[in-house]
């Protein structure tokens, strides 16, 4: 079973200023289901089985980590899966959305049957009404939320850190719907601190994740690095990824970890840590975006990821 893996191991990367950096690569748990996703899945494909489900509905933007690693996932293990994915306008012209788009065409290959909805009943997704009449189209499903964050979500990732981790000072995680920093935060040990660096503008996350966490004190939001916003990029971003892999030959996704450790370098440069800190990042995985990313960036006459 691909969900019987152990964690993955550190790599350590530099010493500056004192401060050590290493990296946890759970983008090496599975070639597809990897990261944070990899956490997120195995809780609820084992509930979903438990349950006698043979249909995985979830939610996601077109270009989602999410979706991918679902589709592949239940394929895997024997689940029809549904795709609610964000603005209907893809839908117009359905071959041409999902031969061009790697994300989409990835899913559809593994069977993940795609719905495309506008974007104001995507914002119902949370809602019972909502969720009630996509049963009535599709039928009974087990339904895993956007992101794949939810309680059997965390508890898969407060699998992350293992005992060969209590040496850390600080531990740094991206976050999007706060599901992989929850876990983080219920793992680490009393001394330690989590560093979580978000992909989106706002300062929601915090109250996203108070149903989820046991300690409100061992945590804080680096609010700098996001870029503009989710899944917003530049030529310094763009640099940062390529010169990072050509150094440490580990690759970064554009949307997440990119810029955390991004980041993580910014604040070591303002002395943030003191001398004789270590740092443990967590590489969530999410490389298959880095496709769609160089389309988008081809089509701008920008710089290419890992080129």
């Amino acid at each position: 079973m691909i969900f019987d893996k152990k964690g993955s191991i550190n790599q350590f990367v530099y010493e500056k200023k004192g401060v050590r950096l290493s990296v946890k690569r759970e983008d090496l748990l599975h070639p597809i289901i990897s990261g944070n996703k990899f956490r997120k899945l195995k809780y609820n494909i084992l509930e979903a089985k438990n349950q006698n489900k043979n249909t995985l509905l979830t939610f996601g933007g077109a270009y989602s980590n999410h979706i991918s690693a679902t589709a592949f996932a239940g394929k895997e293990f024997g689940f029809k899966t549904i795709g609610i994915i964000r603005g209907n306008e893809l839908a117009k012209d359905f071959k041409h959305t999902v031969n061009t788009n790697p994300t989409l065409n990835f899913a559809h290959k593994n069977s993940m049957e795609l719905k495309f909805v506008k974007r104001s009943d995507y914002r119902k997704k949370n809602e019972l009404l909502f969720i009630e009449q996509l049963k009535n189209e599709f039928g009974d499903f087990y339904l895993i939320p956007e992101g794949g964050t939810n309680t059997l979500a965390v508890k898969g990732c407060e699998e992350i850190l293992d005992e060969s981790d209590k040496k850390y000072d600080y531990i740094c995680v991206a976050s999007g719907t706060g599901g992989t920093i929850s876990g983080i935060i219920n793992s680490v040990k009393p001394k330690q601190k989590v560093l979580g660096f978000p992909a989106l503008k706002g300062d929601f996350l915090e109250r996203e994740i108070q149903p989820y966490i046991h300690n409100t004190k061992n945590h804080q939001w680096i609010h700098d690095f996001h870029f503009g916003g989710f899944a917003k990029i530049n030529n310094e971003l763009i640099r940062f990824i390529n010169d990072f892999y050509n150094k440490y030959k580990i690759p970064l996704d554009p949307i997440y970890t990119a810029k955390m450790f991004y980041g993580i370098e910014k604040l070591i440069e303002a002395d943030f840590f003191k001398k004789g800190t270590e740092i443990l990042a967590i590489h969530t995985g999410g490389l298959q975006g880095i496709k769609a990313m160089n389309q988008k960036l081809q089509i701008k006459n920008k710089p290419l990821l890992y080129i």
